[in-house]
């Protein structure tokens, strides 16, 4: 079996050193990756051959690169597709629940939201993804790095999920019909409960709390919206459970994998970047 991901980043290179483990070939573009974006004949070539063909690239000046520029190749091929997509394209809920008959394009996402139709167009899996955390990325580096704040915003909600409860969505999902699907923990919680609970298992002080107007446009846009995501649809039809289903298993999962005596920059908030 074969695989190529465009944009090998945190996430990609998870799935790839599981596939690898059982016999896969994988490569990709992107800070991981064998091929170079813009040698089209290297990324043609490996598309040829690709089984199951995996984007995790955003849109870039409100287009998708990948779609750009090999478009054509990935409707002419009948492998397997696939993109990482966000839970941003459901925009803002007011803390309810919601599934993949959600509208999308409504929220601050919306090339996102462009992105997401288009794949589903080309009969690729969608997985929508909130805030990613695992070894290396999470509200443990940042509180351990200083840089963790609070917000004060008891009532705001999101969902967030593991790096490896999405390849084992990822990898459900090589059997599955074309179709979207929320891959998420079971329990949304505040920023601040999860800040909070990253302090203690450190054994640190709470970080401060930061007024809204003190933080990046980005980060303001993120706090207006206040959302649940339901996962029935992967655990009934990928027949996926995520091994981490709230922020404590998964913290405390990160907490013993290794001393978070992180030195290097924390990610955004809900990145998406290459993920």
């Amino acid at each position: 079996m074969r695989l190529f991901v465009f944009g090998l980043g945190y996430t990609g290179q998870a799935l790839a050193t599981r596939l690898r483990g059982e016999g896969w070939h994988v490569a990709g573009s992107g800070r991981g990756g064998t091929v170079d974006f813009d040698d089209a004949e290297a990324v043609r070539r490996e598309l040829a051959t690709a089984t199951h063909i995996l984007s995790s690239v955003p849109p870039v000046d409100e287009r998708d690169p990948v779609l750009a520029y090999y478009g054509n190749a990935l409707r002419d091929g009948d492998a397997w597709l696939g993109y990482l997509s966000s839970t941003g394209v459901y925009g803002d809920a007011a803390g309810a629940w919601v599934d993949e008959t959600a509208p999308t394009g409504t929220g601050r996402r919306t090339a996102r939201a462009a992105a997401d139709a288009a794949w589903l167009a080309l009969g690729a899996r969608v997985f929508r993804l909130p805030g990613i955390y695992g070894p290396g990325r999470s509200s443990l580096d940042r509180v351990a790095a200083g840089t963790a704040h609070r917000t004060g915003l008891t009532g705001q909600v999101f969902s967030r999920v593991h790096v490896e409860d999405i390849v084992t969505g990822v990898i459900a999902g090589f059997g599955a019909a074309a179709g979207a699907y929320n891959l998420a923990d079971d329990l949304p919680a505040s920023h601040d409960d999860v800040v909070a609970f990253a302090a203690r298992l450190l054994g640190l002080p709470l970080p401060p709390l930061v007024a809204l107007d003190g933080l990046s446009s980005m980060a303001r846009g993120f706090y207006a919206e206040n959302r649940r995501i339901a996962t029935t649809k992967a655990k009934r039809l990928l027949g996926w459970r995520p091994r981490y289903p709230d922020y404590r298993a998964g913290l405390r999962s990160v907490s013993a994998m290794s001393s978070p005596t992180i030195t290097s920059a924390p990610p955004a908030i809900d990145s998406s970047d290459q993920r």
